[in-house]
């Protein structure tokens, strides 16, 4: 009796996994970027970065302070590298950013000044897969990768030379 329903589940998982392995060669999954993922998608990613970024920042701390001119270098490069995707100091959403899904949050409107520095660190340095947001580690000193990570904690309370600077910057573009 037991081994007929051990072999009735061992059968059902084959079944099962045979059947989403033809679905996904099928092309029945939507895969281009103007689709949303759907909730199974999305609970698996969210979960799993979740996961990874808890595991891989205990006991990160950044090596810097957030000074004043740490700050300013901090905006800058985010000015340079992240505004495209992330907005200035409007919040508005680039074309660029538009067509990306999951769609970026624009700091301005949706800050991460409440996340431990930590772990908008890890996001600058490794990006996060699916989502369009690229990893930065193998192009950015890990100083300004830092700076830009300062920048965002303290997006809401930054010096005003540092939030006037930003804004003329973002005006710019």
């Amino acid at each position: 009796m037991a081994k007929g329903f051990i072999l009735g589940i061992i059968v059902t998982l084959v079944v099962f996994a045979g059947g989403a392995y033809l679905l996904v060669r099928a092309g029945a999954l939507p895969a281009g970027q103007d689709s949303k993922p759907g909730k199974l998608e999305s609970w698996a990613a969210k979960t799993s970065l979740k996961a990874a970024i808890t595991k891989q920042t205990k006991g990160l701390t950044s090596p810097i302070q957030p000074t004043e001119a740490n700050l300013a270098v901090g905006a800058t490069s985010y000015e340079t590298h992240c505004q495209v995707c992330h907005g200035g100091v409007d919040a508005a959403a680039s074309s660029i950013a538009k067509g990306l899904s999951p769609g970026p949050p624009q700091f301005a409107k949706e800050g991460v000044e409440d996340d431990p520095e930590a772990e908008t660190y890890w996001k600058i340095a490794h990006g996060i897969r699916f989502s369009g947001m690229p990893g930065f580690a193998e192009s950015l000193p890990q100083t300004e990768m830092w700076q830009v990570a300062l920048f965002l904690k303290h997006m809401d309370s930054l010096p005003v030379s540092v939030k006037s600077a930003w804004a003329a910057a973002s005006a710019a573009h």
